[in-house]
């Protein structure tokens, strides 16, 4: 076996705090929902170009136990490389975030820090 890259991570919340997660992923990141599969419960798949990085179940009538044997994590963050990151805070910024950037030029590596409605936080990496 070889790993290629990631092929998705998945959220699972309830009502109405899946709704932002999707929201948050949209309209913050820029990731576009498109088609999911009918897996018997609602979702959500959110598209960076053809590749469904993002997928959100709804855990809404599932009972706390169930979610969180489901879901115990220590996943810390994820990350997305991305372009342009002078436009990119100013945008964030100008969407009320909390945002905080990292640079250390001497890597090539310039980076900007969030959190996602769950609290996930979300990592944006630039090349400069």
């Amino acid at each position: 076996m070889s790993v290629h890259g990631l092929n998705h991570f998945n959220i699972m919340a309830t009502q109405p705090l899946l709704g932002e997660v999707r929201d948050f992923y949209v309209d913050v990141i820029g990731l576009a929902e498109g088609a999911r599969p009918d897996f018997g419960v609602p979702g959500h798949w959110l598209y960076a170009g053809d590749q469904a990085l993002v997928h959100l179940v709804d855990a809404t009538g599932w009972s706390e136990e169930d979610v969180e044997v489901c879901a115990p994590s220590y996943l810390d963050h994820v990350a997305f490389t991305c372009t342009d990151i002078d436009a990119t805070e100013k945008r964030l910024l100008d969407m009320g975030c909390e945002v905080n950037r990292s640079e250390f030029p001497e890597a090539g590596i310039y980076q900007l820090f969030l959190k996602d409605p769950s609290g996930l936080g979300v990592e944006l990496n630039f090349v400069g």
